[in-house]
């Protein structure tokens, strides 16, 4: 099922150039990297890494919006470690990731702790995005 944007909020623009061996950049400037393939030794990030910064970052915005939502007070010193791994399907036909986020939520009775990530996980636009085709795990903390 694809979902349609009814309202944009706001609109990315980047170019890259040289896939995994290359640059990419933002229209803006905030964002100008040299990339290479994982695991090269040559400087520069990769995608992966991209996606485990990107991930967090809109997973922490839905734990606070359900912290909001479920009258819980969203604790100083949350944190998100996220493992993005790049690896090929059964039968090797085909490349696919897979992502586990340790989240620290401190402070936090267990059952908060797993309602603001239950929670989290259906509203964060990253975790709508993937549904259905990347596993994610999570290391609650």
């Amino acid at each position: 099922m694809t979902t349609t944007l009814e309202h944009v909020l706001y609109t990315a623009h980047t170019h890259t150039e040289g896939g995994r061996e290359g640059s990419g950049k933002s229209s803006d400037g905030a964002l100008d990297v040299r990339l290479s393939p994982p695991g090269s030794g040559r400087p520069g990030t990769n995608p992966e890494q991209l996606f485990g910064v990107g991930y967090s970052a809109c997973f922490m915005g839905a734990l606070k919006l359900a912290a909001g939502h479920h009258g819980i007070a969203f604790p100083a010193g949350v944190a998100i470690d996220a493992s993005v791994s790049l690896g090929k399907t059964a039968g090797g036909a085909h490349y696919a990731l897979g992502v586990t986020l340790a989240i620290t939520l401190p402070g936090l009775a267990d059952e908060q702790k797993q309602r603001l990530v239950d929670t989290a996980h259906q509203t964060c636009p990253y975790s709508r995005a993937i549904q259905g085709n990347i596993a994610v795990d999570f290391e609650i903390r």
